[in-house]
């Protein structure tokens, strides 16, 4: 199919370069002001008018509406009520999607879409979209497609929440493949969103004060899949080891491979529950040590899980889900082992920072919620962990994750606003438990209690804040602990 036919078969929802007349943008957060940028270079061709609706003011809200103030650009903040009529809305993810302002913004609009479809949209006929989601993992897999791909000599980019927005990345127009890590926010205001290969690695409760409940939060999620039949050969990759992907499953399957034309690749959980999965037309799995994927008659082989630098089983499902994802635009089997070898931690995510008298120390500050952190106790051997968890608590349930971290870890040193209903949590475990005002007092009690050989891992299943301004503060914060100790200690 050339890109003619490509670009016909999705019209009137892609690569239509059409009018879009008049640009409401909803919130002024890193989306909406690129998506701003955008539409302000196509005032009077191919848009008429702009409304920028940016919420509450704050001092840089007000600064970026004074130096792009222009004819046929209008700026209001501290209202929610929007004015006039509108054809398309541009909704940045940090608007809930049952708000006021956003259903204010949707009865004005002939169309709200999220800056991620309007990205799609506006790219050219020939590129190519890899959409990752989950509750976690995301940015990992994502930052490791495009390592793979960018190994292989593929121009790709990782956009989206990680990287570039996703339209700046297409304003600059220097990517043939988009490698797109996408949140549940902005899954949520799709419509025609149709990836090429749609990955969803897990989902366990979250964001529940943005999507009012789990079921919406799984509804955004499954929205990946909604539109990939537009695409052709397209492909979904699920992860069977996760409890939560068996709706998606479920959704999926209720659509035959005949009707919905698009490939499933089943990721299997290594132990016999990925044989329950009808549908799949490929799977991925592990022989012996070796990552292996299966597409008709012929097996890949992604080397072997003791090469990778990232640590945990949930990694090598990132991994399989990457180098497939690679596979699928042409990448050899080959190209993907040697790029799995040389792909590092990202930051923040069971990132190793050094060490201190023997104590190695993991910063994990990504894992905001129990899941994410029962999947990097996973990754360290029993009863030689000292775990950090607490920060800003989120109110979730404790149960699983104290039954975890009994399995797994010698020590608990519960911390910040979260700390005090921690360690209740934690008042009949079997593991030893300790309270601690705050991020440094935590790390102090887990140097007390840490013997040569052991391992102290913040990972600490709550948002940061409490204390700092993002997971990326208190992990920079928890990293400069570990190196102003180890510099006392000479180590």
């Amino acid at each position: 199919m050339d890109d003619a036919q490509y670009q016909a078969l999705l019209s009137p929802w892609k690569y239509s370069s059409g009018h879009l007349g008049r640009v409401l943008i909803l919130g002024l957060g890193k989306s909406g002001k690129a998506a701003f940028r955008y539409c302000k270079n196509l005032l009077g061709t191919r848009v008429d008018a702009i409304l920028v609706a940016g919420g509450a003011s704050c001092e840089d809200s007000l600064a970026f509406a004074a130096e792009n103030a222009a004819e046929g650009v209008e700026f209001f903040f501290d209202s929610y009520d929007i004015v006039g009529s509108w054809d398309l809305c541009i909704a940045s993810p940090g608007i809930p999607q049952f708000s006021d302002f956003y259903d204010a913004a949707a009865m004005a609009s002939r169309e709200l879409i999220s800056e991620v479809e309007f990205a799609w949209r506006e790219s050219t006929p020939s590129s190519r979209w890899i959409a990752i989601t989950g509750t976690n993992g995301k940015s990992t897999t994502t930052a490791l497609t495009a390592h793979i791909l960018r190994s292989a000599g593929k121009a790709a980019c990782a956009v989206g929440n990680i990287g570039d927005t996703c339209i700046d990345a297409v304003a600059q127009g220097r990517t043939d493949i988009y490698v797109a890590e996408v949140s549940s926010y902005q899954l949520a205001s799709t419509t025609y969103f149709a990836p090429d290969v749609a990955v969803l690695l897990n989902i366990t409760p979250d964001h529940l004060e943005w999507h009012k409940s789990h079921e919406e939060y799984v509804k955004a999620k499954m929205k990946i899949f909604n539109c990939l039949s537009l695409i052709p050969q397209s492909c979904a990759i699920l992860n069977a080891s996760d409890e939560g992907v068996w709706q998606a499953v479920n959704y999926l399957n209720a659509k035959t491979p005949e009707k919905d034309g698009f490939a499933r690749v089943i990721l299997g959980d290594f132990s016999g529950l990925d044989k329950r999965f009808e549908g799949a037309t490929q799977t991925a799995y592990l022989r012996d040590k070796n990552m292996c994927f299966q597409a008709a008659d012929q097996e890949f082989d992604f080397g072997s899980i003791d090469e990778l630098r990232i640590k945990g089983m949930h990694n090598v499902v990132n991994a399989l889900a990457a180098g497939i994802s690679a596979v699928l635009q042409g990448v050899s089997a080959a190209e993907v082992a040697a790029a799995l070898k040389t792909f590092e931690p990202l930051e923040h995510r069971i990132e190793p920072c050094g060490s201190v008298g023997g104590v190695a120390c993991y910063n994990d500050s990504k894992a905001t919620n129990s899941d994410s952190t029962l999947k990097a106790l996973e990754a360290f051997g029993a009863g030689k962990t000292v775990v950090l968890l607490g920060g800003y608590d989120k109110g979730t349930d404790l149960t699983a994750l104290v039954r975890g971290v009994e399995k797994s870890c010698k020590v608990a040193v519960c911390f910040g606003a979260a700390g005090p209903r921690f360690l209740e949590a934690f008042g009949a475990a079997s593991v030893a438990s300790f309270g601690a005002k705050n991020l440094k007092d935590a790390f102090d009690v887990a140097l007390k209690q840490a013997d040569f050989g052991d391992v102290i891992l913040l990972s600490p299943a709550c948002a940061s804040f409490d204390e700092f301004e993002n997971f990326e503060h208190r992990g920079r914060a928890f990293k400069e602990l570990v190196a102003d100790e180890a510099r006392k200690r000479g180590a």
